[in-house]
């Protein structure tokens, strides 16, 4: 990288260094202002059951944003970000993720992996999605075609994937996990045992699985939704290992999400992803902070609740033309089509902060 480029790129890196302080009033009133109606909303979801289910499920759905938003500061723990003692965030986030259903070493451990090759094309497969590119789909094999389609269908991946992933998935560790990860994540899988055995208790099973099946399944279509359209958008950075950049990968390669504000606040500001894929350092009530000091940070790709719809419609990465296209397309192409035909476009905010070159590593 020569010095011109290099310079922006490491100033907009310190730019983070003032936002990467946590502040402990603001996290504890975090935890109270999350945890507090998460618990409320839980239990008039209950007792609405004795009204009617019409009342239940919105109320239902309201616990699985506080679900959500727990999260958040489950993710800010595995970062090292929400507490300034590491043991607390490690006893704090595995408490989190008993409410969330997910391990916190073993997802802390993904995650990282995430955060150090997110949008580098060599070395995909920990931490994210299936992502084919073009070229790779053209030589898969036919199953491993229809495997692909059916991973990318929209019922697949946000109906099925949370029960799958939520459910099942983060049940069990990889083959190579470290002792301190199988271990919570045994403690992670008896705290969920326990404290729903103690709900079915006092409640009973039916009245039960009422409330908690929505609050599950509502959480976590959510979680996977936001995963999902931060990283899927039409011009999204992808590189190979030679021609990656680490801001590059944050800024280009994760989008800002502006959402309304009722939904920003409970999501957490992940909408300000990528300032989070920048510094990871940030706990996320200064993400939006950071965004409005930093004005090249405020070029990045920007999505709306009507445009990251159409990320729905990009499932192949043409490397070639740096863009997201089709299966629809990608079958026209096979079959003969224009090279030129026309990508679908995102209504997005193009990335003016650093310009895609060779250069750039």
């Amino acid at each position: 990288m020569s010095q011109s480029n290099q310079n922006p790129i490491v100033q907009l890196k310190k730019n983070m260094i003032p936002f990467e302080k946590t502040d402990t009033k603001a996290s504890m009133k975090q935890i109270y202002n999350t945890l507090i109606p998460l618990f409320a909303l839980w239990a008039a979801a209950y007792f609405s059951l004795s009204v009617s289910y019409w009342l239940t499920l919105p109320l239902a759905m309201a616990a699985s944003g506080f679900v959500v938003r727990a999260f958040i500061m489950f993710h800010d723990c595995c970062h090292g970000s929400f507490l300034k003692s590491r043991r607390g965030m490690d006893i704090l986030g595995t408490i989190l993720g008993i409410l969330t259903l997910v391990p916190y070493q073993q997802w802390k451990h993904s995650h990282s992996v995430h955060h150090a090759t997110s949008s580098n094309l060599d070395k995909r497969g920990v931490g994210d999605l299936w992502m084919l590119t073009v070229e790779e789909y053209k030589k898969a094999s036919f199953w491993t075609r229809v495997s692909y389609h059916a991973y990318r269908h929209p019922f697949v991946m946000f109906v099925l994937g949370p029960l799958f992933v939520f459910g099942v998935q983060y049940r069990f560790n990889r083959k190579d996990a470290r002792r301190k990860e199988v271990i919570n994540t045994y403690v992670t899988n008896a705290g969920i045992a326990g404290l729903y055995a103690l709900l079915i208790w006092l409640i009973g099973w039916q009245a039960f699985v009422l409330v908690q099946a929505p609050v599950f399944f509502f959480s976590g279509l959510l979680g996977i939704w936001l995963f999902y359209v931060q990283h899927t958008f039409e011009d999204s950075y992808f590189e190979n290992e030679e021609d990656w950049s680490y801001v590059k990968a944050a800024v280009e390669g994760s989008s800002y999400y502006q959402l309304p504000k009722v939904l920003q606040w409970i999501t957490g500001n992940i909408g300000y992803h990528h300032v989070h894929h920048l510094s990871p350092k940030v706990p996320n009530y200064h993400l939006e902070k950071a965004h409005n000091a930093t004005p090249p940070l405020q070029k990045a790709t920007t999505i709306t609740l009507r445009t990251s719809l159409k990320s729905l419609q990009f499932h192949l990465y043409d490397e070639a033309r740096q863009t997201f296209i089709s299966f629809k397309q990608m079958k026209r192409r096979m079959a003969g089509g224009s090279a030129s035909e026309p990508v679908l476009k995102a209504a997005a905010v193009p990335s003016e902060m650093v310009k895609r070159s060779k250069t750039a590593g």
